[in-house]
């Protein structure tokens, strides 16, 4: 009697953690899905430019994150790639997200420069006092005068491999964090984009890597590009396995590549 009373213990307990994890999983694809819906669908297709794309979410937790890019078609030969991660989880974060990638596109195709673009969207952004903070990175790329144009809200530094692939790190002048000063001014930076030419825009997990300081894993993942060649899609796959070697990811992690033809 006493072995029976402790199996059927045993078994309610077991079913209980089966029904636990069903509502995990269910609530954690849920999750992702509502990500997945916030983020473009396809991007479009431009006359001297080949771009990819990733976004992985979190390894741990079920709640939806703030990073975001888009690649908006301005012209025939003009696009705008924006990348950005907006501060915390859950709906509200996404939520924000949402309204930022909007406001980025109208202020986009109504032709504002870079660096008006992330000024209107700050002010936008402080209007709506949401009580979270932003990064954002902005670039307008003309792949017909082989010329491209940033401006950064407190966001990680790009990347540029060069044709012969020597990659650069680009130290664009800052400006503050999107929802801290609805009076900033964004300067611009103007970089060459030679045929061949790979830019590079990502959110800081594939960056955050425990016991790595900030300036030796992006001087890592610069090295990473350097000696990766291939097609965009096996680039961008060999980008997020050196900053993600187990699978295991403490942040969402958003990753764009945009390659002159």
């Amino acid at each position: 009697m006493q072995e029976r009373a402790t199996l059927t213990a045993i078994s309610a307990l077991i079913s209980q953690a089966v029904d636990r994890a069903r509502q995990y999983d269910a609530k954690h694809q849920l999750a992702e899905g509502l990500q997945a819906g916030l983020l473009p669908r396809t991007l479009p297709t431009m006359h001297g430019l080949d771009v990819a794309a990733r976004y992985l979410p979190a390894s741990h937790g079920m709640e939806v994150g703030g990073d975001f890019y888009d690649l908006i078609r301005l012209s025939d030969t003009e696009a705008a790639a924006v990348i950005g991660d907006v501060q915390g989880h859950g709906a509200s974060a996404a939520s924000l997200m949402g309204e930022v990638r909007t406001a980025v596109r109208a202020y986009a195709v109504a032709g504002a420069t870079a660096g008006e673009v992330l000024a209107r969207t700050n002010h936008l952004f402080n209007d709506l006092d949401p009580g979270l903070l932003a990064s954002c990175l902005y670039a307008h790329i003309d792949s017909f005068h082989r010329s491209g144009q940033l401006a950064t809200a407190g966001h990680c530094p790009p990347l540029l491999r060069h044709p012969d692939l020597h990659t650069d790190i680009l130290a664009a002048p800052p400006g503050p964090l999107l929802g801290v000063d609805p009076t900033a001014e964004y300067p611009t930076t103007d970089i060459p984009l030679r045929p061949g030419a790979l830019l590079a825009l990502y959110t800081d997990g594939l960056i955050e890597t425990p016991g790595t300081d900030f300036e030796t894993a992006l001087t890592e993942l610069a090295a990473v590009l350097s000696r990766t060649t291939g097609s965009l899609d096996d680039i961008a796959d060999t980008l997020l396995a050196h900053a993600q070697p187990s699978g295991d990811r403490a942040d969402d992690t958003a990753l764009l590549l945009l390659k002159v033809c």
